[in-house]
């Protein structure tokens, strides 16, 4: 069967994005499986991360339209300005050019959130902004002690997690750099580039949240290009106690897809790994796969 699609299914070390507020307490996204809590970064926050990263953000042009009851914020699209001219509208749009008429494209890459491994441990960090406030006092001859209020003293606090995640990333590479709604496609050549600046994001992803810098950078990846068009791996990889799962991925990985793995320890059965499945190492991973989409599009 023809390639259609470009799977990934990756194991990173990664902080979970934050869900609600109650006052000044934050607390981080979580899901509940099997009677247990687990801490996500949700595929949202994936996405974001990743289309800012490979730059699809770059040529981002947004429209506000006020309406008498709200204001509405979206991605400009036009016939001049569309998906296959506009990398920052590969990841989908709704847009309302007027009560009558709505242009809806979906995106051709799609994320799940990104689920730890192991449930979450409640870990509060506990903050304030006592310099700020004492910077203030000192301005304004006030104490801190006994003016807290008045100098903006402010105690907070917030749910704090790192750990190993699983997510799934695949791209319809059908769909890249094509926008039905006005007859338009770019040539093969860009549509390379998009795929090629999604898989770099992914093997070199950085992420900021609460002011913190997060490598979340590949320690095990699986996949490649594939006839169907879903994330391949998402029920084959996963890890207890530290270990990853070795048969479903070996099934898997026998349809002629490959892995990789970074040796840092932080999966428990690395020899393992390296015996039934002979990953490469992540980086050779990633330039294989570049030498794949260039030949796909070069057909």
């Amino acid at each position: 069967m023809k390639n259609k699609a470009l799977t990934l299914t990756v194991i990173a070390n990664m902080t979970s994005n934050y869900g609600e507020s109650l006052g000044n307490i934050s607390s981080v996204q979580k899901v509940f499986r099997g009677g247990k809590e687990y801490a996500t970064r949700s595929r949202e926050s994936l996405k974001n991360a990743i289309c800012v990263q490979s730059g699809f953000y770059d040529d981002l042009q947004t429209k506000v339209d006020k309406e008498k009851e709200k204001t509405v914020t979206q991605k400009l699209v036009n016939k001049e300005i569309n998906a296959a001219n506009c990398r920052s509208l590969e990841g989908g749009y709704m847009f309302t050019k007027s009560k009558d008429v709505t242009y809806i494209r979906n995106s051709s890459f799609y994320l799940t959130d990104a689920v730890a491994t192991e449930p979450f441990i409640n870990d509060a960090r506990f903050h304030n902004n006592l310099y700020l406030a004492t910077n203030y006092a000192k301005a304004h001859g006030l104490n801190v002690q006994n003016n807290a209020k008045d100098c903006g003293l402010m105690p907070y606090q917030y749910e704090y997690d790192k750990s190993t995640k699983i997510y799934s990333l695949t791209i319809d590479l059908e769909k890249i750099g094509k926008d039905e709604n006005f007859g338009a496609e770019a040539d093969n050549n860009e549509k390379c580039e998009r795929v090629i600046a999604l898989i770099d994001a992914v093997e070199n992803l950085s992420l900021v949240v609460k002011g913190n810098l997060d490598n979340a950078e590949p320690i095990f990846v699986a996949g490649g290009l594939s006839p169907r068009k879903t994330h391949i791996f998402e029920n084959a990889v996963s890890v207890s106690g530290k270990k990853l799962i070795i048969e479903p991925v070996k099934e898997k990985l026998a349809q002629g897809y490959s892995c990789a793995l970074m040796r840092n320890g932080e999966l428990s059965n690395e020899d393992e790994i390296v015996r039934e499945l002979n990953p490469t190492s992540v980086t050779d991973f990633f330039e294989n796969l570049r030498g794949q989409v260039k030949e796909y599009f070069s057909e």
